[in-house]
């Protein structure tokens, strides 16, 4: 300490003589001149890491399935491949009477807590399919524990399955949660490409449709809580237990194609 204040009187000294100023004036130029510095250093500084922490990590690297594995399992089912820059489920549609499934994927390299999770998909007619997060493995099945935001052909499904689905079954809703704002909703047709965006914070969770905002809420409010207990989830009392885990995507016994898989903490 007391080299550095010889340094520092020194240091101030020639920059007096410098300056053609008072030492008094000299002393505090110098000091100012270090304060600023160190705020210029701190931002910079603050500046790189917001920008790492904003940094986009894909999931998907377009050509392998690298990173994806079974839930429950040490391998990718045989069904799900990289074609043709997608991630691809190649199977053939079942109605839902006949639905096996058991084929659902995770990305298990990292868990994740708060989120923006983007990716694009399209379906065929009548298909169906379903995007995790939180997942925990053990479980029967990642909607046993996971909020899923829902993947289907709102328009075929029905005819498919000579039945009607209920708002809390339909593309983009936080499945038997929170049903998405048909009003602004634009899915797009069977066959055509969809942008789907799941923002999740403690603060909010915002379930986005190509390009609009279709479902908000705020996870573990009194309302989380009323639907979580409305009786959908009896059969599975650890669903939404969890604040962190992998990202899971749907085998509903349904062809399915995804791209642009990306995702950044928040």
């Amino acid at each position: 300490m007391k080299n550095l204040c010889v340094w520092h009187e020194k240091f101030t000294e020639k920059k007096r003589l410098f300056w053609k100023v008072t030492h008094y004036q000299a002393y505090w130029i110098s000091w100012f001149k270090g304060i600023v510095m160190g705020f210029l250093i701190g931002f910079l500084f603050s500046c790189e890491n917001s920008k790492k922490s904003s940094e986009w990590t894909y999931l998907f690297d377009g050509e392998t399935t690298n990173g994806w594995r079974a839930y429950n399992g040490k391998e990718i089912p045989k069904k799900w491949a990289a074609i043709d820059g997608n991630l691809t489920f190649d199977t053939q549609l079942k109605k839902e009477e006949n639905w096996e499934g058991g084929g659902d994927i995770i990305y298990h390299i990292e868990e994740f807590e708060n989120f923006e999770l983007y990716l694009e998909w399209k379906l065929p007619v009548g298909g169906n399919s379903g995007v995790f997060y939180h997942v925990k493995e053990g479980y029967s099945a990642p909607y046993a524990v996971s909020p899923e935001y829902q993947l289907i052909d709102d328009f075929g499904w029905g005819k498919l399955n000579n039945s009607e689905l209920e708002d809390w079954q339909k593309a983009g809703a936080d499945y038997a949660m929170y049903p998405a704002d048909e009003k602004i909703k634009k899915l797009k047709p069977a066959g055509e490409w969809n942008s789907t965006k799941i923002k999740y914070t403690q603060e909010r969770v915002e379930h986005w449709l190509n390009g609009e905002l279709i479902v908000s809420f705020v996870p573990y409010s009194d309302d989380w809580y009323e639907r979580r207990n409305s009786g959908k989830w009896d059969q599975f009392p650890d669903y939404g237990k969890f604040k962190k885990g992998y990202i899971a995507l749907q085998d509903h016994d349904s062809p399915i194609w995804f791209r642009e898989i990306k995702i950044k903490k928040l």
